[in-house]
């Protein structure tokens, strides 16, 4: 596939980047793997995605990438340490990385943006990025509002390089599925958040695999920035807040560290456990390893039957 080639991976899949989540352990595991291990250095200071860095090093010789949320007030020191920790692989969100390129680029830096938009995705074509990924509503965390299985295939009419698929996918039939559609590999997040290696509290980890098809909900919506998070107290009160728009302002501040809580502490009744709809699909707790060669085995099966 053309993103093995391009990343220098044996298969099609990227470890999504989730906050307070994605450190050098599971990182490291996925590209030990066979994949592509994604830091996530979202709320980190310099110091701090220095020192993941150099862990992942350490652990792994793959290739492994870093995600930059670009809205985030030190990127520029943030990019600076990719640069001087040659880093092969950056993707990006929450914005475009139109100001970073010629630095990426002049440094031989793979960059691929997260992108929920057909017109987002055209744009990061024309910017001269080197693939994208298509994330759907399915997703966990931070969404746009169309789901992957219209997205990808509407934007692979219109873009010629790589398309790595997001969103609702946790085994080999979303990897053959997302293929048909367009997309060369894809990116799993909640299937990765309930392994092993990943260093999330255990909390965490059984709210996922106890997960049903409606137990995710997405808050923010109204103002803007929706997020996909499992039920809980803390949504509860979200919903609550949006009757009294006067209360806003408050929940906001009660949101403030909620995700670290979750991921952390093990703070399920109150901390925001983003995860994709696709949790209800997830049982068990396995190793990283295990996750991807299921998926690469199954797949190869489900190909051999269709043919």
């Amino acid at each position: 596939m053309k993103i093995t080639k391009l990343l220098n991976i044996k298969y099609p899949i990227l470890q999504g980047a989730m906050a307070h989540i994605s450190y050098a352990p599971l990182v490291s595991a996925v590209s030990n793997s066979g994949g592509l291990g994604i830091i996530a250095s979202g709320g980190m200071t310099k110091e701090e995605l220095k020192n993941e860095i150099i862990k992942c090093k350490k652990l792994t010789n793959k290739p492994f990438g870093v995600n930059l949320m670009l809205m985030e007030k030190n990127c520029d020191d943030l990019v600076k340490v990719i640069l001087d920790e040659k880093v092969k692989v950056v993707t990006t969100g929450a914005g475009s990385p139109e100001r970073y390129l010629e630095a990426f680029k002049k440094a031989n830096i793979i960059v691929i943006p997260v992108v929920s938009k057909l017109k987002h995705a055209i744009k990061m074509e024309k910017l001269g990025v080197d693939a994208i990924i298509v994330e759907g509503s399915e997703a966990g965390g931070h969404i746009g509002e169309t789901s992957s299985i219209v997205l990808i295939p509407e934007i692979a009419k219109h873009v010629n390089i790589p398309i790595i698929a997001a969103g609702g996918i946790c085994d080999e039939h979303g990897l053959l599925a997302f293929n048909a559609l367009g997309a060369s590999g894809i990116q799993m997040g909640t299937r990765f958040l309930a392994s092993h290696e990943c260093p999330a509290h255990m909390n965490y980890k059984n709210a996922i695999i106890s997960a049903k098809e409606d137990s995710t909900v997405v808050i923010f919506k109204n103002i803007g920035t929706p997020v996909r998070c499992l039920k809980n107290n803390l949504t509860d009160k979200y919903f609550e807040s949006e009757k009294k728009p006067q209360s806003l302002d408050k929940f906001k501040k009660l949101a403030i560290g909620a995700l670290k809580r979750a991921a952390q502490d093990g703070d399920i009744l109150n901390g925001s456990l983003m995860c994709g709809e696709i949790a209800s699909n997830i049982n068990e707790i396995l190793s990283v390893n295990d996750i991807i060669q299921n998926i690469m085995t199954n797949y190869t099966k489900l190909l051999s039957e269709i043919k």
